[in-house]
């Protein structure tokens, strides 16, 4: 007898024995031991072993969230997703959080709700401006082009790395109804100033949270200062999905319009598999369609369809009860890299926490001194060499990208600053999975550099 028989009849009698949720925990319970066996953890060996600068820190409890959804085969958001949402939006202090397939997406849907003609005298029009800067990752800077408005770049300070301020009230033009901005590296901005300067003009603001998640200006979560905020769970963030990223709000019109967006551009907000909500699917008078038009396919906004599969949502759910240790971790490491290299500061620019922040730390960011006899590429050609993980401050000057050569756009006072971010900085790992042994290494490697002596 072939063994694919013998399996299936096995397979076969389990079935008839047991019922679906006993089989269930048989392979929850087989998960569990497989994690074990797959994942087994390893000694650190300098030299050896190389050190990403990011990476996805997960456990059996995530592997288990997502067998568990994968058995119940609601491919699209489902029971997860609906407690993710309400969970994550309680973890950030605030009213509502939208799921949606990537952080970029998010920062997509964020700008493109701005655009809603429900929005009136206030909604973002084809030539209005949005004040950002070009020093940072380009998806904070497409949403802006891809609804044809005009991009006016600042300045970023080091060692912040964040938008400096000092010019941002004279960048205001009649045009200028928004700011957007991230949170550079988890470094909280000059909230403050962004805040006051927004309310005085009556500007939008899109924080771009997707580094910093749990960061902290003056006591208050990054995310709740703005209309509008946005998170990634790219495996390199603070907590993963695989792919995945959110849009916060504590505004229920915003949040209405962010859904609309994200789901196809529909005027109905039912979840999944669910009709009626609002108790009048076929009662509705909108637009030029005939009276009691089926609510379901009735759209207000020329959207997108962005959302998640629930097993990316039930990763999420696991992921968050992890989310304070993680962030412990991160700046333990943090901290732990500027201490060991305090005594290399006449080479380079340790970072610096915006006054009355708390970061909630994405990467180390190092900028060389123009004194340095190494030049950033060689600098971080030895440490990738040695097993070390690098990575540059994202675009630099995102004017100078081949993509962005013809954009329209608008530049206040000069980018001195995204110029030297372009060709001097570079960033190292602070994850969870780095441990203490492997930032002794990278420290001891930044010193071996240099030819200088370690402290003891």
């Amino acid at each position: 007898m072939s063994s694919t028989i013998i399996e299936n009849q096995a397979e076969e009698e389990i079935t008839i024995d047991l019922s679906h949720n006993e089989l269930r925990m048989q392979i929850l319970k087989l998960t569990e031991q497989f994690y074990e066996k797959k994942w087994v953890k390893k000694d650190f060996v300098p030299g050896i072993d190389y050190i990403p600068v990011s990476g996805k820190t997960f456990d059996a409890e995530d592997l288990l969230h997502l067998v568990d959804s994968s058995l119940d085969f609601w491919l699209t958001a489902g029971r997860f997703a609906g407690r993710f949402e309400k969970e994550f939006a309680q973890a950030m202090d605030c009213k509502y959080s939208l799921l949606t397939n990537s952080g970029s997406s998010a920062n997509l849907l964020a700008l493109t709700a701005l655009t809603s003609e429900t929005l009136g005298e206030r909604r973002l029009k084809p030539g209005d401006e949005v004040i950002t800067v070009a020093a940072g990752f380009p998806t904070t800077v497409n949403p802006i082009l891809q609804n044809q408005l005009i991009p006016v770049f600042l300045d970023v300070d080091i060692p912040t790395y964040n938008i400096d301020t000092t010019q941002l009230e004279a960048a205001i033009s009649p045009r200028t109804k928004a700011i957007m901005v991230a949170h550079t590296l988890g470094n909280p901005f000059d909230l403050s100033t962004v805040k006051r300067i927004a309310d005085k003009y009556q500007l939008w603001l899109i924080e771009d949270t997707c580094d910093a998640v749990g960061a902290e200006y003056a006591g208050k979560k990054v995310g709740t200062f703005g209309d509008l905020a946005t998170v990634s769970f790219y495996p390199a963030h603070h907590i993963t999905m695989g792919e995945g990223g959110a849009v916060l709000t504590s505004n229920a019109k915003l949040k209405k319009i962010v859904e609309s967006f994200r789901d196809w551009g529909r005027d109905c907000w039912c979840d999944p598999g669910k009709d009626n909500t609002c108790g009048k699917r076929f009662s509705w008078n909108l637009g030029d369609l005939p009276s009691g038009y089926d609510h379901k396919y009735t759209y207000s906004h020329i959207g997108y369809n962005l959302k998640v599969s629930d097993m990316q949502a039930a990763i999420g759910v696991s992921q968050l009860k992890k989310l304070q240790g993680f962030i412990s971790k991160r700046r333990e490491n943090y901290q732990a890299l500027r201490e060991g290299l305090a005594e290399l500061q006449d080479m380079l620019i340790l970072p610096k926490e915006t006054p009355n922040s708390e970061p909630s730390p994405f990467g180390f960011p190092i900028t060389l001194r123009s004194e340095s006899p190494l030049t950033r590429n060689q600098l971080v050609q030895y440490l990738e060499q040695n097993f070390i993980g690098t990575r540059l401050l994202f675009a630099g000057n995102l004017l100078r990208q081949p993509a962005y050569k013809n954009i329209p756009h608008r530049i206040v006072g000069q980018l001195t600053n995204t110029d030297t971010i372009m060709e001097r900085t570079f960033w190292l790992g602070v994850h969870p999975g780095i441990s203490d042994e492997m930032l002794n290494y990278m420290v001891e490697k930044l010193y071996e550099a240099y030819e200088k002596r370690r402290p003891s």
